[in-house]
């Protein structure tokens, strides 16, 4: 396992205190199978690595602030430096904090390039190995399906009008 912290300015110290990110609790966590987002004790996230579809160098705007952040469409940043913001993309949509769909997230980092190093490292050692099959969408809801591979229809009872007698 390896552990990146979030970079925090100094002057931005303050304002993520207030939502308990402290530098023992901000860092994001990189194991051979998923990558845990930790800042403070409002976010917690793990995300499975093959469900990592792209990890960059992004430039975070002066209007989106800083702390725990989203834009409502699936980003979400939890930064404390307006330096060091790398994304990462998911496949998907995966909930962040219980009901914000997200399928990117902006984190501020120590060390930006050797956390992308660490992400992409695996992908490129397995260019040399056998390729895998990829692994099957996940389900976007919707009904579940029938074991016989039709569908079904639950017809309603008919219903009498009622009507009034003079």
């Amino acid at each position: 396992m390896k552990r990146f912290p979030i970079r925090v300015d100094p002057i931005w110290r303050p304002f993520v205190l207030a939502g308990g990110a402290t530098r023992s609790n901000a860092y994001v966590d990189v194991t051979p199978e998923a990558v845990t987002f930790h800042f403070g004790y409002l976010f917690n996230h793990t995300e499975d690595r093959d469900d990592i579809t792209e990890v960059k160098m992004r430039s975070w705007p002066l209007w989106m602030g800083v702390g725990w952040r989203t834009n409502f469409r699936g980003l979400v940043g939890i930064v404390g430096s307006y330096n060091g913001v790398v994304e990462v993309a998911f496949e998907g949509n995966t909930p962040a904090w219980g009901f914000i769909k997200m399928n990117r997230i902006a984190v501020s980092l120590e060390d930006p390039d050797g956390f992308i190093a660490a992400l992409n490292a695996p992908r490129e050692a397995a260019a040399d190995a056998p390729a895998k099959a990829k692994k099957p969408a996940r389900p976007q809801g919707g009904p579940a399906p029938s074991g016989n591979g039709r569908k079904t229809r639950t017809r309603r009872a008919p219903t009498r009008r009622k009507t009034s007698d003079s």
